[in-house]
């Protein structure tokens, strides 16, 4: 496709101003847990150690513990990783690749998709604000339009969650996210018709993604020891069964999973009770070692970026 071209169908900035943006018909999502087709990967030959202390309590405690970390094996788990995608049926994109951007294998952090096209985020850390160039030049080269880009401060795509088509979850913490680029957000949201629903998180806890996941219609994940009782009770009145997840499997990143649809989850082979509960309720999980990316501050969930789900 021509240049010129491109840019005509990628505009970087399709969201209409009053709401009424027209719904993707090739790309986006509207839910977390419809079929997923395609979805976003961050590159893991770059990826390693980073000044992350300040920005995420759990590399925090890596550093401080000098925990063993090896590329190899990080290479070999996102491997096994891409093979539950393939036995999924998921077609894999990824992010290009920049040696300065060493954790731009957490996709999701650097955007969010929604039904109406891609939004482009601004990351707090600034050894990390370079990710947006890769997630931008990915997008435009594939013509997936861009909805909007946040400007009103930090925002990261974990504390964007879609609970259900017209309903979703906006978590800030006043350092990775805050409260006024959450409110950014809501309001382009609340324009389209959905509801939108604020949840202030402690920093420590880094992204509402790590506490609450959609595995399936009308189901979610989620740590009752971390969660606010507002959204707690948010879930609950949607009618939403929550299958509980403790808080020392929660804070090594058992509960930020990626549903594949159909009763179909990825979930890291750490969270061992979570992992029996889908199991004896009949889901098919996906368990590979995710050790090298969770012990540096993120999880499958953060890693990917669903692009194509069918409708929730």
């Amino acid at each position: 496709m021509p240049k010129d071209a491109m840019t005509a169908a990628t505009p970087l900035q399709c969201r209409a101003a009053n709401g009424g943006t027209a719904a993707l018909s090739d790309w986006g999502i509207d839910s977390e847990y419809g079929v997923l087709s395609d979805v976003l990967l961050g590159p893991v030959d770059t990826f390693g150690h980073m000044d992350n202390s300040a920005f995420s309590s759990i590399y925090r405690d890596t550093a401080l513990s000098k925990r063993a970390w090896d590329h190899a094996t990080a290479v070999a788990q996102y491997n096994e990783m891409l093979s539950a995608y393939a036995d999924g049926g998921v077609t894999v994109h990824t992010l290009p690749a920049d040696e300065h951007l060493k954790y731009g294998v957490y996709a999701r952090d650097s955007s969010f998709m929604t039904p109406w096209g891609a939004v482009i985020t601004q990351m707090a850390n600034p050894r990390r604000r370079g990710e947006y160039s890769a997630a931008l030049r990915f997008y435009l080269e594939k013509g997936i339009p861009i909805y909007d880009m946040v400007s009103a401060g930090n925002f990261e795509g974990g504390d964007f969650h879609i609970i259900e088509p017209g309903a979703v979850l906006i978590g800030y913490t006043g350092m990775r996210c805050e409260e006024v680029s959450a409110r950014q957000i809501g309001a382009w949201v609340e324009k389209e018709g959905w509801e939108v629903h604020y949840a202030y998180i402690d920093p420590y806890y880094v992204h509402i993604d790590l506490m609450v996941c959609m595995i399936a219609p009308k189901c979610a994940a989620v740590c009752l020891e971390t969660t606010p009782d507002h959204v707690v009770e948010w879930l609950k009145s949607k009618k939403i069964e929550i299958v509980p997840v403790g808080f020392k499997d929660t804070m090594a990143l058992g509960c930020n999973v990626m549903s594949f649809g159909n009763d179909r989850v990825l979930a890291p082979a750490a969270s061992k009770d979570l992992i029996g509960k889908l199991r004896a309720n009949g889901f098919t999980v996906y368990d590979p070692d995710m050790s090298m990316f969770t012990m540096m501050g993120g999880g499958i969930h953060c890693m990917a970026q669903s692009l194509r789900r069918a409708a929730g």
